[in-house]
């Protein structure tokens, strides 16, 4: 059993997620998030189980799809509404935008907008940290599609000579863009591949966050000993396409079904009822706080300003 307080936080953490990304869903129909915009919808228990296993001191390294990421490890909102909008006070000055956003001050060392482009940074990451011999974790979020990149094998074999402290965490949300993992390769268990370079692995249900955060939080006691790293394969579904503008028509009606009813949030509140012990009526009220948290994060957001020429000038030479 675990404390209420802790299932308290797991369930907000996952609720805040699913309101942000259906709030600037909306934002983005209305113009006002330009480029790419790709969902976390139904993923958000990997995100929220992962970085509740971590401390503060530990660094995690995201992806294309990563504002559950960045939420999950404790940024705050109304900066990732600004940043999404192109503002002055968001978290990358709005230069970043929706796949680039990073928050050094709790360890996320940015969101990627190459697939497979995140994993020597997390490597690099995580030998900065043997070589300075630090006692921190680093976990590099990845996915499917990535793990058939080059780069993937490359980053897993010098992990595992160097022994590094890093948990890779595979996203696996069974689809690269639209091709599914059927078709893009012959073992659809992905966590196999880390036994071919004797790194310990896990496949779990990405969707059970306290399933996930009992596996990571084994693996980063694992990394903290020295016998790192870690591969973990997270099994969950997109609730829609890849991106904003995808339709996700290539999607199977009742698989989508199956995962819409298998669902983080509904999965967090049971465990909200049953181990909290809470009823509709307490998490009625956590939602409509987190709601209304988030209509003030826009709100914010609308009233920001934006990088002026001089000050882009400036920032061009600077670096």
């Amino acid at each position: 059993m675990y404390l209420q307080e802790f299932i308290i936080h797991l369930y907000k953490t996952i609720y805040t997620i699913r309101i942000f990304e259906s709030r600037c869903i909306q934002l983005y129909r209305q113009g006002l998030i330009r480029g790419y915009f790709h969902p976390y919808l139904g993923e958000e228990a990997i995100a929220t189980g992962v970085c509740a296993s971590l401390e503060k001191k530990d660094f995690i390294i995201s992806t294309h799809r990563g504002h559950g990421h960045c939420i999950a490890r404790g940024a705050e909102i109304k900066r990732m509404v600004a940043e999404l909008f192109g503002k002055r006070e968001g978290y990358c000055l709005g230069l970043g935008g929706s796949m680039h956003i990073a928050d050094l001050d709790t360890g996320n060392l940015g969101a990627n907008g190459i697939v497979g482009g995140n994993l020597p940074l997390g490597i690099g990451a995580g030998v900065s940290i043997a070589l300075q011999k630090l006692d921190k974790v680093c976990v590099i979020f990845t996915t499917d599609g990535a793990s058939n990149n080059g780069v993937f094998a490359e980053s897993m074999n010098l992990a595992a000579i160097w022994n590094l402290p890093v948990i890779i965490v595979i996203e696996n949300n069974q689809y690269a863009v639209s091709t599914s993992i059927e078709d893009s390769t012959r073992q659809t268990e992905l966590y196999r591949r880390g036994g071919a370079y004797g790194v310990t692995s896990y496949r779990i249900d990405g969707n059970d966050v306290l399933e996930v955060y009992e596996t990571a939080k084994k693996s980063v006691q694992a990394c903290r000993a020295g016998e790192g790293p870690v591969l973990i394969e997270a099994v969950t579904y997109r609730h829609g396409g890849h991106h904003v503008n995808d339709p996700g028509l290539y999607m199977p009606k009742e698989k989508l079904a199956y995962y819409l009813e298998h669902d983080p949030v509904k999965i967090s509140k049971r465990y909200l009822i049953e181990q909290a012990e809470l009823s509709e009526t307490d998490i009625e009220a956590f939602n409509q706080e987190i709601e209304r948290e988030m209509e003030e994060a826009v709100i914010y957001g609308e009233s920001c300003g934006e990088l002026s020429e001089e000050e882009f000038d400036k920032m061009v030479e600077h670096y």
